[in-house]
This record gives C-alpha cells, structure tokens and sequence, in this order.
C-alpha cells in the first residue's frame, strides 16, 4: 500500500527547517563555545556548508526515486542490500537520536519553568508525536508549520533587539584554543543541520517532489545557516565568556541581557517550540527510514506495514517511539557526538551513491534535479566529512565501527538470506569489465517508480511498446536486407507472409520516403482485411543504407495496422513524433542497452496520454 501525498512546499521548508532549529541552537553553542570559543559562530557556517554536497546529492536522488525513507532506498538501489541496510539503520539511529536529543533539551526548559522532572516531561512528548504521527502525516505536517511560524517569529525579535547590545570585545580572542578544535567543533554541531535529510524520509508522501524537495530543502539550509550566523553571533557578544561557556540555556542566557525576564521567558518559549518541531519531524521521518529496508525484506517486513486507515507506517513509528523513550536517559554529550558521527556517515553514503548512479549508465535513472557541480561538490565533501571525523578522535572511530558493524550484521544474519537485489554498483561493474552482470530487474524497478512519480497511466500505444518487436543490428546494413529481418520479426504476429510484408514495405518507401528527419526513419503502412496493429522499433548504430544521398538511419519506428484502425494509426504516429522530438532522444537511443531499454524509452517518453 502507498502512503498519501500529503505535503506541500510549506510542509518540506517547515519539515526541514523546524527539525534543524532545536537543541542545536538553543542548547548546543554553550557547549560548544567551550571548546572553540567565539569561533563557535565560523563552526557554524563551516557545517552548514559541510551539509551541502550531502544534501544536493540526496535531493537529486530523491527526485528520481521519492520513495519513503529515500536516504536508505537509494543507497541499496546504488550500492547493494548490504550497505543499504547499514544506510538504513543509521538513518534511522540518527533521525531517532536526533528526536531524544530535542526532547531533553525541551524538558530541561520545561523543568526550568515549572519544576518538572525531565524524564517524565521527555517520555511524554515522545508518545504525544508518536500518536499524532500514527494518526496521519497531514496533520503532524499542520502542527509543524505552525510551531515553525511562531518560532521564527520570535527569533527575528532576539536577533534585531539583540545586535545593538552587542560587544565588539567579547569576540577576542577569535580562537583560543586553536584549529583544531575549531574542526572538532564542526563535527560537533554538524547535528544541527541534520533535518535537511530527514525530507528524503517523507518522500513518498510529498506533492510534486521535482519542485517541492529542491525548493524547500534549499531555503531550509539558506534561511537557517543565516538564523543560526547570527543567532549565535548575538549571544556571543552579549554574555560574558565565563557565563556562556557550558551554558545549556545560552539563548536564553543571552536574552535575559538585552530585554530582562521577560526576553527569557520569550526565548524559552522559542526553545520549546524548537524542541517540538525537532522531536515531530524527527519521530515522522524516523519511522519511515524502516520502511524501504522492511519492504526490500532486510529488516522485518512487520515494520513496513501501512496501517490501512491512516496510511502510515504505524509500527516502525512505534518502534522508533520505543527507541527515542530509551535514548532519553543516555548522557547529552554521548547523544549528541553519537548523531553527528552517524549523521556525517549518511551525508558521506549519500554523496558515494550519487556518483556511483551518475557513472553506472542506468537508463532509467532519471532524477528531475541534477546536482551541480558533479563530482567535484561530492568529491570535496567526501574530503570533508573524512577529516572532521579525524579531528573528532577516537570515540568518533568507535561508534563509527560500532554502528556499521551492527547494520551489517543485521543484514548478513537476516537479509542476507531473504533477498537477492541488483545495484548500480553491479551495472557500473559491468560497464568496466565487459561482464553479464545484471539482467535488468533494477531497471525494471526503476521504470515503475518514474510511472508512479510522474503519474504515467499506460494507454494502448503504451501496451504495443511494452511487446513490440525489436530489432537491435551491429552492424551497417542495405535496405532491402533490413525490410527482410523487419518481416521475418512482424509478419507472423500480423498473420501475413514474410514475402507479401516486405514487398509492401519496399513499395512504402517508394511511393515516398519514410526518412523524416536525419537518422530517424518511420515507415508506416495500412493493410488489408482484419489484422492486429503491430509496432517494431530497430536500431542500427552503424546504420541503415535507406537510399543514396540520405544520411544513414540509426532509429527506425514501423507501424502496421488495417483500414478499420485508421484513427488509431495517427494516434500512433503522433505520439512517436512527440517522443523522437525530445532534445536528448538520441543520445538516449545510442546508448541504451538491450532490447527492454529500446522500449522504455518510449514507455517513458513525454507525451500526452489518453
């Protein structure tokens, strides 16, 4: 069962946004000024730029395969079940620690406020998400684009009533404890842009994902690179070093300076509503990063079940609730280094995917947003999440291991055995080697997905295509040799002689030539009495001698129907000239492979359909 198509542009940006801005802005620079000083404001925009390779790669990905829980379906589509199903789980781990962590921060300001303990405060939020989740995606998006508003709201009052309160001097020293700790902090808040990926989780569910998850995962990561600039820009200069350092309230801290209690309480405020979008959107895109692992048959298929009311993944919610109530008793510093490794680790898989789906050649990977500059924004932020895991030392290799270790075992002890499923990885393998590697079951798959993200409904010259006769020729060829094979390929699907069909073919092309543009020929002919319609596509790269002074034909589309299927005839007609007319049609024809890919690219073709 598919999931509804709920979202909208505003879903996407709040989604995104929302679960961005929560303890990574409201708990996070106390600590981490700490460690790097006021450079803390440079980590910051160093991370946020660090997400972006990451980010366009999973956008581009997404837009070919929005599926749900996308980060892990296109990570087994390119690099295998196996490392698919460690994709998966650390999408999962991470999404859901990423839930826990905004939940403590919301219970540390809700204790702050009225004496409550954090736990309880914690465990209650996670099931108050998980139910309005389970309840309908629609309805949690709602909640979060509200709880967004408010929260922009008052961020835009602390930053224009905060910056005329700020002291140059409380800048210096820059960077007191060096470089390397400014890298290790990079690392560190790298969390706080983890939301850009949780839309790749929700996919499935989003309306017109071509437009709407470009368009909203980049104002996401615009808007707030420049809220979080300049949010920690003003509580750095306007709380003493001493004051900020460790804080776990330091927006608050910071606005207590500039407009008294009731600027904290507003902030606190601010905070909450920042827990509360994280922890919605964290727990609505955890839950369905099980679900493409649970319907490849990698994980318990129990946890991919779409409840049949609600249409939502109802049990992989409940789990993640489960797993979000344990991580709330974890120490902070353990849950927040724990997600961002995790989270580096999925932006670092993401970036590997795209590259190995660009260089595989798969036809039908048809993403409807191409990330600029290939390879070299994946290359550089491979680079990048490599040494930010370096400086973060040690425990960052531990849990790293630790964690792929466990996705892998979960694969190679259940997965393993239930399912055997190509890759792009395989295809790209193949086009090195010369070897038969593959047989075209992810194209296949990959064809579904394009129908049902484009809301392709199959019509009658769809069918045709879908059986049609192909001719796929090595080598350069004479006219009259080719009408021959077309014959002996059609004539006994129409119930006419091999030798009637290709002199009716041959007198076609003398009452006028069927050549129509250069490198494309489409004879067409009527016959007589009652006989099926019939449809044969060849290729020849070498190409087809039609006649002398004709450029040679490399593309040739032959339609055969009787007197009674005139109508039907031009219907045809028209659509194959609305496809070959496609800009990057021939390209595409010279550089498929095999008979099913000379037939997708008509099945998949732009046209209109009746």
């Amino acid at each position: 069962m598919q999931m509804k198509k709920s979202l909208t542009l505003g879903h996407v940006f709040c989604i995104a946004a929302g679960s961005m801005i929560s303890s990574g802005l409201f708990v996070l620079p106390g600590i981490a000024f700490a460690k790097a000083g006021p450079a803390v404001i440079v980590c910051y925009l160093l991370a946020g730029l660090l997400s972006l390779p990451g980010m366009l790669s999973l956008v581009e990905m997404t837009t070919a395969m929005p599926k749900a829980g996308a980060d892990c379906y296109t990570v087994i589509r390119s690099l295998g079940p196996g490392v698919g199903t460690v994709s998966g789980l650390l999408s999962w781990f991470s999404l859901s620690m990423k839930s826990a962590f905004a939940l403590v921060g919301m219970a540390l300001f809700a204790a702050a406020l009225a004496n409550l303990d954090i736990h309880l405060v914690g465990i209650l939020g996670c099931l108050v998400f998980v139910t309005l989740n389970i309840l309908g995606i629609k309805e949690a998006g709602s909640i979060q684009v509200l709880l967004v508003l408010g929260l922009f709201g008052l961020m835009i009052a602390y930053i224009v009533l905060g910056l005329p309160a700020v002291t140059v001097q409380r800048f210096e020293p820059f960077a007191p404890h060096g470089k390397g700790a400014l890298f290790m902090v990079v690392g560190y808040v790298f969390i706080s842009y983890a939301g850009l990926l949780k839309i790749a989780s929700v996919a499935e569910e989003i309306r017109n994902p071509a437009r709407n998850i470009p368009l909203g995962m980049l104002l996401a990561l615009l808007i707030v690179s420049i809220f979080y600039t300049l949010m920690v820009f003003v509580t750095v200069g306007v709380l003493p070093a001493s004051e900020l350092a460790g804080s776990l309230t330091p927006v608050s801290d910071g606005a207590s300076v500039f407009m008294g209690y009731r600027g904290r309480m507003a902030m606190s405020v601010a905070a909450i509503l920042a827990f509360l979008t994280t922890a919605n959107a964290g727990i609505m895109t955890a839950g369905r990063s099980l679900v493409p692992i649970s319907r490849d048959r990698l994980f318990p298929e129990f946890f991919g079940r779409i409840n049949k009311r609600f249409r939502t993944p109802h049990n992989a919610l409940l789990l993640t609730g489960a797993f979000v109530i344990a991580s709330l008793f974890l120490d902070l510093d353990i849950l927040v280094e724990s997600a961002s490794i995790v989270l580096i680790m999925t932006n670092a898989l993401a970036c590997i995917s795209l590259i190995i789906l660009r260089e595989s050649g798969l036809q039908n990977y048809r993403p409807q947003f191409r990330a600029p500059l290939y390879p070299w924004l994946q290359v550089a932020g491979l680079m990048g999440f490599a040494f930010i895991l370096l400086e973060m030392g040690e425990e960052a290799y531990v849990i790293s291991v630790v964690l792929a270790i466990v996705g892998f075992c979960a694969y190679w002890f259940y997965g393993r055995r239930r399912v055997r499923r190509e890759s792009a990885l395989m295809y790209l393998v193949e086009r090195i080697t010369a070897r038969q590697l593959v047989d075209g079951t992810l194209e296949s798959e990959l064809k579904e997905v394009i129908r049902e993200r484009d809301d392709i409904t199959a019509d009658r010259v769809d069918e045709l295509f879908e059986t049609c006769a192909v001719l796929d020729l090595r080598e350069d060829i004479l006219l009259d040799v080719f009408f021959a094979k077309v014959a002996e390929a059609m004539a006994p699907r129409l119930g006419i002689g091999a030798t009637e069909f290709c002199c009716l073919l041959a007198a076609r092309e003398k009452e006028s030539s069927t050549v129509v543009a250069p490198g494309l020929a489409i004879p067409h002919i009527v016959v007589e009495g009652d006989v099926p319609f019939g449809v044969l596509v060849a290729r020849c790269v070498p190409g087809i001698h039609f006649a002398e002074g004709v450029p040679l034909v490399h593309t040739v589309i032959v339609l055969v129907g009787s007197r009674a299927e005139r109508n039907f005839h031009l219907r045809c007609l028209a659509a194959v000239a609305q496809i070959v007319q496609s800009p990057d049609f021939d390209r595409k024809w010279l550089a498929t492979r095999g008979e099913q890919g000379l037939r997708d690219i008509f099945l998949l073709g732009e046209r209109r359909r009746e």
